[in-house]
């Protein structure tokens, strides 16, 4: 069989630990033995970035602004402990903060769905995509503890030098604390545009949520600025599609997502997608099945698995010992980027391919053939824990018959 080309490179970012060992195991079994590959590679992997002082991950962010789509391997994000397992020379920053703030992108996270895997919430038939703001608010604070007797206020210089101030709280009765937040008017409506041009892509309704009848200036803010870009940019666009954007408060929005049968984009502010997004990825059953795409406002793709880089497992492995880890999230980030660089580049063999490679893995595993986190969550009465590797040679089998 003749390999599918591909006309423009694909960014490639690989990473660390063991999801960097079935990082070539999944290209060296799933994907050249029909795809001729042509991706730009940038190693993210730590030792590199330090090599590099990490040039090396803004060099593949600026490679995703030429090219339009990259597929990322889990990082390690280094703590102190890291700094001397590496002997790094500093604490390098995340690569997916790095990457983010370069491209201006939201994350939009959705679960896989399979049967024997049933979610907690048994309404959700459909994935329930999150989608987060990644700027301001806590994430961005400044706060402070305060005295007794202090008087707390929130003053704002203009350029010309002049004040204009509110009272936070006059501390007469208490010691107390106080937080300051920010956010920019670009990176909301940047936000918004990501969320509603994700929409359309996937062609599913947006949700979006906050506080509004509370925070009457900052969460409206948010409320009002959704609302003018989607009135002014994409209502008829939306309509054509048969798709909506809707609005309602956050705890509102709570409710009528645990009522729902899922099949939407919920977008939510940094805050509440950072807790959303773990309740809705354990809720389906397992963060090992959650898929993660970076999307610009101006429509740049980058695709990456939800979790990190299985750093209990890659010590296993480096001892020969057998282990059982999941990759079902990392071969959809690949077939998520292979489809997408298929559509811009008008390549529907490749679109084809990157259906057929997610189907053979959930065939896989809807089979009984699955790695031992799906194993101990999955209700499926004939089931049969297998090894990392022998995983991904079982969903080539089932590919091999979908490619004919």
């Amino acid at each position: 069989m003749a390999k599918i080309q591909m006309k423009t490179p694909l960014v490639e970012m690989d990473g660390d630990e063991m999801t960097r060992v079935l990082w070539g195991w999944i290209k060296d079994t799933l994907l050249t033995p029909y795809v001729d590959l042509n991706t730009e590679y940038y190693d993210l992997g730590l030792k590199h970035r330090e090599e590099t002082k990490d040039q090396v991950t803004i060099d593949s962010a600026e490679a995703t602004k030429k090219y339009g789509v990259a597929v990322k391997c889990a990082t390690i994000t280094p703590n102190a402990a890291r700094v001397e397992e590496y002997g790094l020379s500093q604490m390098w920053k995340s690569p997916n903060g790095t990457i983010r703030a370069a491209l201006d992108g939201t994350v939009f996270r959705t679960p896989i769905i399979v049967k024997g895997v049933e979610p907690y919430i048994p309404t959700w038939t459909k994935p329930i995509t999150i989608a987060r703001h990644a700027y301001g608010d806590i994430y961005k604070n400044t706060e402070m503890q305060v005295p007794q007797g202090c008087k707390a206020e929130l003053v704002v210089t203009d350029k010309d030098g002049n004040e204009k101030r509110e009272l936070i709280h006059d501390f007469t009765r208490s010691d107390g604390i106080i937080q300051g937040v920010h956010n920019l008017d670009v990176s909301i409506a940047g936000f918004a545009r990501a969320c509603l041009n994700y929409g359309l892509d996937q062609k599913k309704d947006v949700w979006f949520a906050t506080k509004d009848t509370i925070s009457k200036k900052y969460d409206h803010r948010f409320k009002d600025i959704f609302q003018e870009i989607y009135d002014n940019e994409y209502r008829e666009r939306y309509e054509a599609a048969g798709i909506t954007y809707f609005y309602t408060l956050i705890d509102d929005a709570v409710a009528r997502v645990i009522r729902s049968n899922g099949g939407y984009i919920w977008a939510c502010k940094n805050y509440d997608g950072d807790v959303m997004s773990d309740m809705v990825s354990t809720a389906y059953g397992s963060l090992a099945m959650m898929t993660s795409v970076l999307v610009s406002p101006d429509g740049l793709y980058e695709y990456e698995a939800a979790h990190g880089t299985v750093q209990r497992h890659y010590y296993k492995y480096l001892k020969g010992e057998e282990t059982s880890t999941n990759s079902v999230a990392t071969i959809f980030a690949w077939s998520g980027a292979l489809r997408k660089r298929g559509e811009l580049d008008g390549s529907k063999e490749l679109m084809d391919f990157a259906d057929k490679l997610e189907k053979a893995t959930i065939q896989t595993i809807e089979d009984g053939v699955m790695t031992g986190d799906l194993f101990l969550i999955s209700k499926l009465e004939n089931k049969k824990k297998v090894d990392s590797k022998t995983f991904l040679d079982e969903i080539k089998l089932r590919l091999d018959g979908l490619m004919g």
